[in-house]
């Protein structure tokens, strides 16, 4: 099963500031310009999470989608941070944490996010130039 992009996907929270933050530094840190972003509020992020057997209604995680496959939690954390420019993808190190380890922690940031960092009314909205890396309705 592949993605109609045939590019790596990430399906994140539109109206989470800490994942429109994570958007802006992908943005900025990734090795390839390859990943696409939708969020799971959109038409093609939900029928993405449909596809893989996802509940787009839950909004407590991001989705990465690569190679036909797709990671949430720290698993798509450890996906993502492999595709950054140094130092960044020395984050892909944890991976040898154990998954429930590193999942507890983005459980405990995921659950707080929206008091720590903030919520918004609509989605991200990209700029002219980043248009081609977002998956819009």
């Amino acid at each position: 099963m592949r993605t109609p992009t045939e590019n790596p996907v990430l399906i994140f929270d539109g109206v989470c500031e800490l994942c429109s933050m994570s958007v802006n530094f992908i943005l900025r840190w990734e090795k390839g310009n390859e990943i696409k972003f939708t969020a799971n509020q959109n038409a093609p992020g939900r029928a993405l999470l449909l596809q893989y057997g996802e509940n787009p209604d839950a909004v407590s995680t991001i989705y990465f989608i690569e190679n036909g496959k797709i990671y949430k939690q720290s698993a798509a954390v450890m996906r993502i941070a492999r595709r950054l420019r140094f130092p960044w993808f020395l984050g892909y190190c944890f991976i040898i944490v154990p998954r429930f380890i590193r999942d507890f922690f983005y459980k405990l940031i995921a659950r707080n996010r929206y008091r720590l960092f903030g919520q918004k009314d609509t989605c991200r909205i990209p700029t002219s130039e980043e248009m081609a890396r977002f998956l819009i309705e």
